[in-house]
């Protein structure tokens, strides 16, 4: 198992890096608030990256699930399997983790663009990693929207549909926001570095995750942490703004 890549990007804040994708650890003493957990085959890496943090999985008071696609929930299933552990999204997200909609790319969609090498080596990387499982969480809840969720770093969700129609942000206090893939800063398929939106292929409604952008570009924060790529430091505007601007560069 190759170790977790963990950055800390707030006092008690740390964007942890698997197969290509990204989750959030977020503390406060012993109590853990986990953002999403990766592939299948990141269960190990997210628990070794907890161990790395000076936690064990039952420290995990919850796990927020940005959406329901395979490399956000293929490791937290293990972690809730074995330890109980709560799972809680936007309530549009719940058909989504229970198997009832599937709103994510095909592997048909993949294979029109193989013959792209970056598509070919990245496909190939994470179906080794699970991608090409449907990982379910029947149990998950929906939580109350509008104020700060009772859990560590106080997150409060921020709905950005569009990816997925119950995709959403979590702003943590102190200022860091985990993204998932409403809004990243980097892809093993992009050329470029730095805030921008996923490929439309991956994504349920492009027009919906553009005016999500909108949503994210208010807030008030200053670290983004997203599903994808390192962090990035600075105005959420600003963000916003480099990620339009890219915008027409996506992979078709």
């Amino acid at each position: 198992m190759t170790p977790p890549r963990i950055q800390q990007v707030g006092r008690d804040a740390y964007l942890v890096t698997g197969t290509a994708v990204s989750w959030v650890v977020v503390r406060e003493g012993r109590d853990v608030t986990l953002v999403d957990g990766g592939y299948p085959a990141d269960a190990d890496r997210l628990e070794a990256s907890l161990a790395a943090l000076g936690h064990r999985p039952e420290d995990v008071r919850a796990v927020l699930v940005t959406h329901a696609h395979v490399d956000q929930t293929g490791g937290v299933v293990r972690l809730h399997e074995r330890h109980g552990t709560p799972v809680l999204a936007h309530p549009d997200e719940l058909p989504g983790l229970r198997g009832e909609r599937a709103e994510q790319a095909t592997p048909l969609d993949v294979a029109r663009r193989a013959w792209r090498p970056r598509v070919a080596r990245w496909g190939l990387a994470v179906s080794a990693a699970g991608a090409t499982r449907h990982p379910r969480l029947p149990d998950a809840t929906a939580y109350a929207l509008g104020d700060p969720l009772d859990l560590p770093g106080r997150p409060v969700p921020v709905p950005t549909p569009g990816h997925t129609s119950g995709h959403a942000a979590y702003l943590f206090a102190g200022g860091v926001l985990a993204t998932g893939d409403a809004l990243v800063t980097g892809h093993p398929l992009s050329r470029i570095a730095g805030p921008q939106l996923l490929p439309d292929f991956f994504t349920h409604d492009p027009a919906g995750a553009d005016a999500a952008l909108d949503r994210i570009a208010a807030l008030d924060a200053g670290v983004l942490a997203p599903g994808h790529g390192p962090a990035w430091h600075g105005s959420l505007a600003v963000a916003v703004e480099r990620a339009r601007r890219g915008a027409p560069a996506r992979l078709r």
